[in-house]
């Protein structure tokens, strides 16, 4: 199986898919880093889950016409011959045969429901060439961040960063009540932006859940603080609470000390 994805600007860039919410953009980009050879996934809604998005954002893209959803469960991107042609050597078929068999090709290159089979066409590495001038590709750099630019050819990225946002998303809203999809984004800036350890996160979430002010404000109040600090581990966090208590038990000492050499009469 190709290990590369990529996406074409053609489709990620219309006014169609941009009309999205981030997290449907989000998701589709996660179906296209999971999807097989042929654009097949087995597992869309788990997957919509562990990525912290809802059964909305898969709905949507349903309705746009971005992915084509079978009666058993499997999904389909529906433009995935346009973003993505992989070579002979690294192609490994579909085992969602049945569903393919009930798929065939426009002329523009997309899936669509039909009594013909797919075509399935590999073109040659010049073809390849000329082919990526017109798309995105996406996956990790060197830190491990996700990025997605023109023209750079990057390897796969690992779905653990998007499973750590469903950590994330499900421990929120266990703790305190639902995200927005802007909410969700801020959250996955802290992770994938600023590199916040997941446990720093949930945190704050404990934190605010333990405080009169369970919101999503004041979590991400704790987590902007923490930012400028340049507090981003767990066991930062641990030691910037080490030395909180260790200066109240100083002053509070001090206080006791004033206490014992002034003349408690005077009012000092």
């Amino acid at each position: 199986m190709a290990q590369r994805r990529m996406f074409s600007k053609d489709i990620t860039s219309s006014d169609l898919f941009v009309d999205m919410p981030a997290s449907s953009q989000l998701l589709y980009f996660q179906l296209g880093m999971e999807a097989d050879d042929e654009g097949f996934i087995g597992n869309a809604k788990m997957l919509s889950r562990a990525y912290g998005a809802n059964n909305d954002d898969l709905k949507l893209l349903q309705a746009k016409g971005f992915i084509i959803t079978f009666e058993s469960g499997v999904t389909v991107v529906r433009d995935w011959k346009i973003n993505n042609q992989i070579r002979k050597d690294r192609f490994k078929p579909t085992i969602y045969q049945n569903e393919k068999s009930l798929l065939s090709v426009s002329p523009t290159g997309s899936y669509q429901l039909g009594n013909h089979l797919a075509t399935i066409w590999q073109p040659d590495d010049n073809h390849l060439g000329n082919h990526l001038a017109t798309q995105y590709r996406i996956g990790k750099d060197s830190k491990g961040k996700v990025r997605l630019g023109k023209d750079s050819v990057v390897e796969k990225a690992s779905n653990q960063p998007a499973t750590n946002l469903g950590d994330i998303s499900d421990y929120f809203q266990q703790e305190i009540g639902l995200l927005s999809p802007n909410q969700l984004e801020q959250l996955s800036d802290y992770l994938e932006i600023d590199d916040f350890e997941v446990d720093v996160i949930k945190r704050a979430i404990d934190k605010a859940a333990n405080s009169a002010k369970r919101s999503f404000g004041y979590v991400n109040g704790i987590l902007r603080g923490w930012k400028q600090n340049g507090i981003k581990t767990i066991a930062q966090v641990d030691e910037e609470q080490r030395k909180f208590v260790e200066s109240k038990h100083i002053s509070k000492n001090s206080t006791e000390d004033l206490h014992n050499v002034v003349d408690p009469d005077f009012g000092f």
